[in-house]
């Protein structure tokens, strides 16, 4: 059986153990919606429960101990395993698939690369690369289409063309970093 690929919130918070080990807890404070993460994409506590579980089930986090709780019982501590660590390096230098995903997907690469000081170059280059094709299609489908179908490629097409805008706007602010390394 084929494993479903890993949601915005589990990608997360692998890419938090990756970082460093952590327990549930401290991670579904991160993941809250005033948390570090969780003002790009943020996950209720169950759900970080629900992820460690999958990730551990998957081989890419494993239990490195415990630590006291201060109220109830001890907090398993867990860590991204060789696997986990490549599969974050992987997932941060892939451009997202749909325009959609910019909002969730591409946000969340963009901050954990710079929380972990990861170039974002190459990651950007690529988004604008598909992006660029994507418009191509678009601006194509546009022009023979009417009613519905006009207004969904319209819409489609502007939405490309605001996540080209957002890349190109974030690579222009890292080219003087680039220099002045």
């Amino acid at each position: 059986m084929l494993e479903r690929e890993l949601a915005p919130g589990e990608w997360s918070v692998l890419a938090l153990l990756a970082e460093e080990p952590g327990h549930g807890w401290a991670l579904a404070r991160q993941m809250a919606r005033d948390g570090d993460i969780g003002r790009v994409w943020a996950l209720g506590r169950p759900l970080v429960y629900r992820a460690l579980e999958l990730l551990e089930e998957r081989g890419l986090i494993e239990p490195t101990g415990s630590e006291r709780g201060v109220r109830g019982p001890n907090r398993t501590v867990f860590r991204a395993t060789a696997a986990g660590h490549e599969a974050v390096g992987i997932w941060l230098s892939e451009p997202v698939e749909h325009v959609r995903e910019g909002r969730s997907l591409l946000l969340l690469k963009l901050v954990f690369a710079q929380r972990n000081c990861i170039d974002s170059r190459p990651l950007l280059l690529a988004q604008r690369e598909a992006i660029e094709e994507a418009i191509a299609s678009l601006e194509e489908r546009t022009q023979g289409s009417d009613g519905r179908d006009a207004i969904l490629l319209r819409f489609r097409l502007e939405s490309s063309r605001a996540v080209e805008r957002f890349v190109e706007g974030v690579l222009s602010e890292l080219e003087p970093q680039a220099r002045a390394v």
